[in-house]
């Protein structure tokens, strides 16, 4: 019995934001019934794949549905629409992620669902919110970053933004819309009234700048990578390429880190400089720079052991997966038949999780 069971949600989501916000409620005991279109959601498609409950699926939409029944339904047919109202009527939650103005065109707006469904909390995912100028402009997540100033901090020594490694807009907003849904509920219980969630991927995102923007924030000028503390004008907080061309971090800015790492190198006299506001370390960083590019990753590894610093070597996914943290935490699951997946951040003492089957399309 996990913590949501007895609470039915009907996600009308497709491909990351609001599946990622349902599979977590899934993982905790709601049922979720998933309503794909008759083609199915665009995730199922995507490469790789690995067997899950005997047949071949997308390792994407296993990780992100698994434990969801499936109902694939046309919306545009009277059939789809009868189905999809029955479905409501026994729902706590709805969850959509179409832009701005489909459900009303569909006949499932928050209105007319609330008219189904009188204390339904009623979810809506997309980029920049159901009104104003950018509400109908598409948008993926590196759009949202880029029109939310994140693109332009991503970016590598000559200023230039790279694809960023993590979907943060998408993410934020999956873990927005939970919130703001779980937070509905426990208002229900109060006043026995459902409520709207307008969440916008942009929204959801821009206030996880707060300790990076400050300038910007505050009226002033952007920041940039190379002056900023926590973006590459820091020395304790950087990225240093090793004799094998592989790469290490550190960390921390805390100047006891600083004192730790300088005196084992026997460069005390470089302490001063971690103190120094960031843009003002170039001395230091050259120094560390040159100092990492004398050993391996791996050989950093075995001599930071006995340091007290924030290190950590540069992995790649393979390498992040094979740690034995992962094992020991117990963050990879892999099934009977060989399916490999992430187990949910959130968990409870005492309470055993394992994961849920992945519905094939049109059944559960």
């Amino acid at each position: 019995m996990g913590k949501l069971s007895g609470i039915t949600v009907v996600d009308l989501s497709l491909f990351l934001p609001g599946p990622m916000m349902t599979v977590m409620m899934a993982d905790q005991g709601a049922r979720v019934i998933k309503v794909e279109p008759p083609a199915g959601d665009p995730a199922r498609e995507q490469s790789p794949f690995d067997r899950y409950d005997g047949a071949e699926q997308s390792v994407w939409f296993a990780n992100l549905n698994r434990g969801k029944e499936c109902l694939a339904l046309d919306l545009k047919s009277d059939a789809g629409r009868v189905q999809l109202t029955e479905a409501i009527r026994s729902a706590d939650i709805f969850v959509e992620g179409f832009r701005p103005g489909a459900m009303k065109r569909l006949g499932f707006d928050y209105d007319a669902v609330k008219a189904i469904k009188s204390d339904i909390i009623y979810c809506s995912i997309s980029a920049f919110g159901q009104e104003g100028a950018l509400a109908h402009h598409p948008a993926h997540d590196m759009a949202v970053q880029a029109l939310a100033g994140f693109l332009a901090v991503n970016d590598g020594p000559d200023g230039t933004p790279v694809v960023p490694g993590a979907p943060s807009a998408d993410m934020a907003a999956g873990l927005t819309a939970l919130s703001a849904t779980l937070m509905a509920l426990v208002a229900r219980d109060r006043t026995g009234e459902g409520a709207y969630i307008d969440c916008a991927m942009f929204d959801s995102l821009l206030p996880w700048c707060a300790h990076t923007a400050g300038t910007a924030i505050a009226g002033g000028k952007s920041p940039k990578s190379a002056s900023q503390r926590s973006l590459g004008g820091a020395a304790f907080y950087q990225v240093y390429k090793t004799s094998d061309g592989k790469h290490v971090v550190l960390g921390g800015r805390e100047l006891h880190f600083a004192s730790n790492l300088l005196t084992a190198l026997g460069r005390e006299d470089l302490y001063d400089h971690a103190a120094r506001d960031a843009g003002e370390q170039g001395e230091l960083i050259a120094f560390l720079r040159e100092t990492f590019a004398t050993k391996s990753r791996d050989e950093w590894v075995s001599w930071f052991k006995d340091k007290d610093v924030a290190f950590s070597p540069v992995l790649d996914f393979r390498e992040a997966f094979d740690e034995p943290h992962v094992a020991e935490r117990g963050l990879l699951v892999e099934t009977e038949d060989g399916g490999n997946h992430i187990a949910p951040s959130i968990r409870f003492l005492g309470e055993d999780w394992s994961p849920g089957a992945v519905p094939e399309l049109g059944g559960k």
